[in-house]
């Protein structure tokens, strides 16, 4: 019987596939394979990010691991016996002690997605000359190669903030966890067993669903900017939105579904994302969803900053059907989602949707 697995539970089978048959290849056989990314179609793309969740998570793992163990010593302590301002810097100090640990992880990061960067902006282009018969270089042009460098550099800044987000959570989480502890009476060995399974769930809680979503946003937005820069070059000036639509494809992507935009104004979201790496969530955010109990409808938006703005309400729902957009209303058009960032993939986590060369 075949079963349909939906977008991640697909992403999870072909990594924990991957991973195995990676570490046969290197343990035991001293093999290393590099092959070079497919993202002509969702198959290939899928496999793509499953690769790089895969490489990601491993060159993490034990600087995480650290993370923990270094916080837990720091904190395994007769709590009893401590003040409030002594407890306060036991925390800080554990922090201190993790961010060592973890200080060079997105270096390490950034090693991996450099590498990948030239690989996917090349799958980009070889995919679209290649399916599209564009007269175009086979080698990188200037644009390419600021492609590239953003990739490198912003998706490492993304890790790191997550980091950062992550000290701060398991600090709340341990002040929190041993004042319910001296409440409750507990002791040091309690205390400390419930510290360490606050630091292993907050400083080591990213597992395989979080890495997934970073190779995916990473390989969509490398994919995206990677064919305007080639539709530019062949002076291509519109695209369009594609999703893939099947079961699983999100209310999102059904309203941007062959919506069309101009390739120049695309390439300036590039370069304001260039600019200002660290605006990302603001410059190009992924479009959310909301209901409505009161009136039953449910609403597609993005959130700029302290800004929601709207951009179509769901009026006939396609989920869970094939080659069925669905009904809206109220939807933005080309120059409004243009300038809201909303008219590219990825426009949500795990996105699948490309753009296509209007020629």
């Amino acid at each position: 019987m075949c079963v349909a697995h939906s977008p991640a539970e697909r992403l999870r089978i072909i990594s924990s596939a991957r991973e195995t048959a990676d570490e046969i290849l290197e343990r035991y056989l001293r093999i290393r394979l590099h092959k070079a990314f497919d993202l002509s179609n969702p198959d290939g793309f899928d496999q793509a990010v499953a690769r790089l969740s895969s490489v990601l998570r491993a060159k993490v793992s034990d600087t995480d691991e650290a993370a923990v163990r270094a916080a837990v010593a720091v904190l395994d302590v007769d709590w009893g016996s401590t003040t409030a301002s002594q407890r306060r810097t036991l925390i800080s100090q554990a922090m201190v002690a993790a961010g060592r640990k973890t200080a060079a992880a997105p270096g390490a990061v950034q090693v991996v997605f450099g590498d990948a960067a030239d690989e996917v902006v090349g799958a980009a282009r070889s995919a679209v000359r290649d399916t599209q018969r564009l007269a175009i270089g086979a080698d990188f042009n200037a644009l390419d190669r600021r492609i590239i460098n953003h990739l490198s550099t912003s998706q490492a800044a993304f890790v790191r903030d997550e980091y950062g987000r992550r000290a701060t959570t398991f600090s709340i989480r341990a002040r929190r966890v041993v004042a319910e502890g001296l409440e409750a009476g507990l002791g040091r060995t309690d205390i400390a067993r419930d510290l360490a399974q606050a630091a292993s769930s907050t400083l080591a809680g990213r597992g395989r669903p979080y890495w997934e979503v970073v190779a995916s946003s990473f390989m969509s937005q490398g994919r995206s900017f990677g064919q305007l820069s080639a539709y530019a070059e062949a002076g291509i000036d519109r695209y369009r939105f594609e999703a893939v639509l099947d079961e699983h494809t999100t209310e999102v992507c059904r309203f941007l579904h062959g919506k069309e935009f101009s390739v120049r104004r695309g390439l300036q979201l590039f370069e304001r994302l260039e600019a200002e790496p660290d605006r990302v969530k603001d410059i190009q955010p992924w479009v959310r969803e909301t209901y409505d109990s009161g009136t039953g409808i449910k609403s597609l938006y993005v959130d700029r900053g302290e800004q929601r703005t709207t951009i179509a309400d769901v009026t006939r729902s396609a989920l869970g059907t094939k080659d069925d957009r669905g009904e809206f209303s109220r939807g933005l058009g080309e120059r409004e989602l243009s300038d809201l960032g909303a008219s590219m993939p990825p426009a949500h986590a795990l996105c699948r949707s490309v753009v296509l060369g209007i020629t």
